[in-house]
């Protein structure tokens, strides 16, 4: 049996650093738990500066990502430089050599998982993501091995710690999306471009990865409708708080009739489900299994350590399968090759929920009537409506609440809608879930 691993680091970041930390802070668990030293061997950054704040000899830092890749003393190779390029190539040669790999890239498996995924397969080298969806959430594990034996339901996702920073600080406080942006960025909670974050890329990348692994199939990021929040404001929250709902940015996944639903937007949840009650900067992947029912996985979505928590319960747990000389115990996407089959993405036009809709109507007589006549004429029934004071003659707010309606309807009727004379603005739809 091997005396120890060896590890190659390539991105001293935030993450990476996290890692080069932890592996030293907590070297004694670490070895008591695998029976075995983890060493880091090689560690690889453009930037020699980072190197150096983490007091790595020369021996350990190099410039050159290959001195990892190709060091015949190093047994798994983690990858934390993030992006698409070179992390994909570094990625793919590290396997062909036999190697495997650790990473959070969550970008690069949402867009090119099936092909590192086949890599991984084809030199019997494993994958080890669980950094790369909801920081130090183990939800990958989880789903590959903890709730194994379920038919997973559906999956529903607060994994996007800067969008429910700051709907939370507009539900809490009243405030402006653009306010509230602002103070992330100077909080650090969000990056200085956030598009990814606030317009759901981010959540969408992570649904891509949990779905696959959930239901044996390959998806990839473009199959997943996406909206941010970017145009989510005060008042609909308000409204929302009024009916008994929340705004957050929700992941969705669900089969059904052997389609899956993959969707990532602003839903309005029952302020009292307990995914709901997650705010600030955590996460939470609400998940619904036929034996198992409903559980929760909460925690810190991101940050140096928590992230790197989740990197290196990877290492240890392929490093106790090179240490037993065993290979490939657990598939790398959760199901055996032969077993994964494609399904299909049901379209959002397809999608059946509940909704919210805000329209800005002039205060005439018959206004209400009409809208109600063209959502009924589309198969939409209202389940509740608010309108608050009158101002004859000048724009109010009308607000309805929809039992469950197919999506494809309810953009007819909106776009019917619009376009009466009445109408003085774009109509604001929030999908709902939960129980009616």
């Amino acid at each position: 049996m091997k005396s120890g691993i060896g590890i190659g680091l390539i991105g001293l970041g935030t993450v990476g650093s996290g890692v080069v930390k932890l592996l030293g802070e907590n070297a004694g668990v670490i070895s008591r738990r695998l029976g075995a030293e983890v060493m880091l061997v090689k560690a690889a950054d453009l930037d020699a500066s980072r190197a150096k704040a983490l007091k790595l000899s020369k021996d350990i830092y190099t410039k050159n990502a290959d001195d990892v890749i190709n060091n015949p003393d190093i047994d798994i190779v983690i990858e934390l430089i993030g992006g698409y390029r070179p992390a994909k190539e570094f990625i793919l040669s590290a396997l062909k050599n036999g190697k495997p790999v650790v990473t959070a890239n969550k970008a690069l498996l949402a867009m090119h998982g099936e092909e590192i995924f086949s890599a991984s397969e084809k030199y019997g080298a494993p994958v080890g993501f669980e950094a790369s969806v909801g920081g130090g959430i183990p939800i990958i594990g989880a789903i590959k091995q903890g709730i194994a034996a379920n038919n997973i339901q559906s999956i529903y996702g607060i994994i996007n710690g800067t969008s429910n920073y700051i709907l939370t600080k507009m539900t809490d406080e009243g405030r402006e999306f653009d306010d509230v942006l602002d103070e992330a960025k100077a909080l650090g909670y969000a990056e200085a471009d956030p598009t990814f974050d606030v317009e759901g890329i981010d959540p969408a990348h992570k649904l891509a990865i949990l779905a696959n692994i959930a239901y044996g199939t390959p998806i990839n990021f473009p199959d997943i409708y996406t909206e941010g929040i970017s145009n989510i404001l005060p008042e609909d929250i308000r409204y929302a708080r009024e009916l008994g709902f929340k705004i957050k940015l929700l992941a969705i996944a669900k089969l059904k009739d052997g389609e899956i639903e993959a969707r990532v937007h602003p839903t309005m949840l029952p302020e009292d489900y307990l995914i709901a009650k997650v705010d600030g900067v955590f996460n939470a992947i609400y998940v619904v299994g036929d034996a198992l029912g409903p559980a929760m996985f909460y925690g810190r979505g991101a940050g140096d350590m928590p992230t790197a928590s989740a990197v290196v319960s990877d290492v240890i747990d392929i490093s106790r399968d090179i240490l037993c000389g065993k290979s490939g115990r657990t598939p790398v996407a959760s199901f055996r090759k032969g077993n994964r089959k494609k399904l299909s993405v049901m379209p959002i036009d397809k999608v059946r929920c509940r909704y919210y809709m805000r329209f800005t109507a002039l205060d005439h007589p018959g206004v209400l009537s009409k809208i109600s006549g063209i959502l009924g004429r589309h198969d939409i029934s209202i389940s509740s409506v608010i309108q608050h004071g009158r101002d004859a003659g000048s724009a109010v707010p009308i607000v309805v609440m929809t039992h469950g309606a197919v999506e494809r309807n309810v953009r007819k009727a909106l776009a019917k809608i619009d376009g009466l004379d009445v109408i003085s603005a774009k109509t604001v739809v929030i999908r709902v879930e939960g129980e009616e």
